[in-house]
């Protein structure tokens, strides 16, 4: 398959790489030898001690290899400025490692600064990146880290590294000290963003899953920088190359249907959106054209507010500004574990599912989901097995009602 995106990545070359440290007897990393393509994400998983934070930081020179040479874009960067190199790659620590005295901007506008950037460029890139992370530019470029969640630290903290518009973005397990939910959301704000930049992206995670959604290949290592497998995440689920992966990856490769098939692999359901301000009449008149029970509230930007009946619809003259906090929502980047788990925390029976900048394209509910799973298994694959959940429906209404039946359709 074809890629089109406008890839701005820089290829990444680790030949025989090795790092010792003083007074240890076995090196942390092994005579390591990695290619990564150009506009790809590699997600680095593995044992604490196995390498995979020292190679990573290796890359950009924060930790000096022993040994070996690595190469960005074709350059020896081994032989380069470190202080110069570091200023080209964009690096993402956990908790984003923002100045906490510094606005939201400022921070963003940090590197740029140091190469000399004008006012003028570093503003517009500000915005323009806030916007690619789904801050909004008007609302957080003056605040201070602490008046933000973590997710949004998390956010400005990518928007920051991305600020030169680097070719490699080196990330340290970014979304570890976030919420479930919040650390899915980022993952497919990622996704989003590289689908979008194309940027080369390395990413060290000890989440297996989170590997296997982030990374087109996945780099497995054990103790002392060895490489048990490197590949694509299909192929180390459903093809382990060594018993240290097979025991790694665990039970997760019954599963792999559901971790490695995303929400766009599936045909989604349209729906009826509407505008906050709206003639209610207008709005039902719509939906019963469409054959639909219930609308999408949406923003400006097309972005989920809430899901109400036409019941609901109809107690008011007027489109209603509610949001609902505990809306089910997944992207399309997002994987069907993603979607099930979503619906599932909501006790729906469907979910809303959203582009890359967050805007509504449909909903997604379980039966559709359980119908991929099913046709997978009786294809004799034996990669998944059929999920077996108890989910909350209505066939007519987003608030559920229980019910036995898990394929029966959510919001229709």
């Amino acid at each position: 398959m074809t890629d089109l995106r406008n890839v701005t990545g820089a290829s990444i070359t680790l030949d025989s790489v090795v790092k010792r440290y003083k007074g240890q007897d076995k090196p942390a990393v092994e005579r390591l030898d990695l290619e990564i393509d150009a506009g790809h994400i590699v997600a680095f998983v593995g044992p604490s001690g196995c390498g995979k934070t020292t190679t990573l930081k290796m890359i950009n020179r924060l930790i000096e290899p022993t040994e070996g040479r690595i190469f960005i874009g074709g350059r020896d960067v081994t032989r380069e400025d470190p202080d110069k190199l570091r200023q080209s790659i964009g690096y993402v620590i956990q908790s984003g490692g923002l100045f906490p005295h510094w606005s939201v901007a400022k921070n963003i506008g940090a590197i740029p600064r140091v190469l000399g950037w004008d006012n003028k460029r570093i503003a517009e890139r500000t915005e323009y990146l806030l916007d690619l992370v789904g801050l909004d530019p008007g609302t957080f470029a003056d605040r201070l880290p602490k008046d933000m969640s973590g997710g949004q630290q998390q956010r400005v903290g990518v928007a920051r590294a991305l600020a030169a518009d680097p070719p490699v973005l080196l990330m340290d397990e970014p979304f570890g000290a976030v919420d479930p939910i919040t650390r899915v959301r980022l993952q497919d704000s990622l996704i989003a963003i590289q689908h979008e930049l194309g940027k080369t992206i390395v990413i060290v995670t000890h989440d297996f899953e989170e590997a296997t959604k982030l990374g087109d290949k996945v780099l497995i290592l054990s103790e002392g920088g060895h490489v048990e497998q490197y590949a694509r995440p299909e192929e180390i689920l459903t093809d382990p190359a060594t018993p240290f992966v097979e025991e790694f990856v665990g039970s997760g490769a019954k599963l792999a249907y559901l971790t490695v098939s995303r929400v766009r692999d599936v045909d989604v359901d349209p729906v009826t959106t509407a505008r906050i301000g709206e003639s209610a009449s207008v709005v039902i008149a719509r939906a019963k054209a469409a054959g639909h029970t219930w609308v999408v509230v949406v923003d400006e930007s097309g972005r989920p507010r809430s899901w109400p009946s036409l019941t609901e619809v109809a107690s008011k003259p007027e489109v209603s500004d509610y949001l609902d906090r505990r809306l089910p929502v997944v992207a399309q980047s997002s994987t069907l574990n993603d979607a099930l788990d979503a619906m599932l925390a909501a006790s729906q029976g469907a979910t809303l599912v959203t582009d890359g900048r967050g805007a509504v394209v449909g909903s997604l509910s379980i039966g559709s989901v359980t119908d991929v799973i099913q046709t997978k298994l009786a294809e004799g694959n034996g990669v998944a097995e059929e999920p077996s959940y108890e989910t909350y429906v209505d066939g007519s209404d987003p608030t559920p009602t229980p019910v036995v039946a898990a394929d029966e359709p959510g919001p229709a």
